[in-house]
């Protein structure tokens, strides 16, 4: 049996290794060649440091001819989109991806992808210890919609017992009517300075408030002949103060 493994994580390094051990011709992917280091000395499958979103890569670990393709690194977006190309493009007969989100399991498994949800495995293996109910949820979802060799998938013609998710009603919300804007509003330019006849009645208050503040400013200043006529009444006290004629 051929099997293209995505992602050489725990998870992944050891099914590659149990495969392999079992006889299968595996090939496994990852970005990281770091990741290559889970695998055991004798292994004898392939490792192909790469993408597993990207069609030549897959095509090169020879997803074309795979009988069984698991999408398990650890971000949910790559393993739908590798798994999507597996079933799509490459038409691999079994197909499982690994997601953490329950939500998002239960969603692409309606789309056709079968899905492995680790959340819903470990909640249910605890709450089965403390024995409080469990979601009733399979190990695996199988696929529900229909793609290149969906309706041949083997999960596909097993019972699901699958409970959906509670989906939560969202109720509507009514969005507030828009504002509505004349089209010359948009154009509108900002005031000016009145010009012209409209701004004659301002410029002539102007002239009287200046006119005014210069008739106080003079009245409040004493005249030539005011100043004169001190100088005269101080210069003859002073004289005859020092009896000087």
């Amino acid at each position: 049996m051929k099997a293209v493994i995505v992602g050489c994580g725990r998870v992944g390094a050891l099914l590659a290794t149990i495969l392999d051990a079992a006889g299968n011709d595996v090939s496994i992917i990852d970005v990281s060649t770091v990741a290559f280091d889970r695998l055991p000395s004798g292994f004898r499958g392939t490792a192909i440091r790469g993408n597993g979103t990207d069609e030549a890569v897959l095509r090169r670990a020879g997803a074309a001819g795979a009988d069984i393709f698991l999408a398990m690194t650890e971000g949910d977006n790559r393993n739908v989109m590798s798994a999507q190309l597996a079933t799509e493009v490459f038409e691999v007969r079994t197909v499982i991806a690994k997601i953490n989100d329950p939500v998002r399991a239960e969603a692409y498994a309606e789309l056709g992808i079968a899905t492995l949800c680790r959340t819903t495995l470990m909640s249910d293996a605890v709450l089965g210890v403390i024995g409080l109910p469990t979601s009733g949820s399979p190990p695996i979802r199988a696929p529900k919609g229909h793609h290149p060799g969906g309706e041949e998938h083997p999960l596909a013609a097993q019972d699901s017992t699958s409970t959906p998710i509670a989906r939560m009603a969202v109720p509507a919300v009514e969005q507030p009517a828009p504002s509505v804007r004349s089209a010359a509003a948009d154009f509108e330019e900002p005031a000016r300075p009145m010009a012209g006849p409209e701004r004659a009645p301002a410029r002539a208050m102007a002239v009287e408030r200046s006119a005014a503040a210069r008739a106080t400013t003079s009245s409040s200043e004493p005249s030539t002949d005011t100043v004169g006529s001190r100088r005269r009444w101080r210069l003859g006290g002073f004289r005859q103060l020092t009896g000087e004629g």
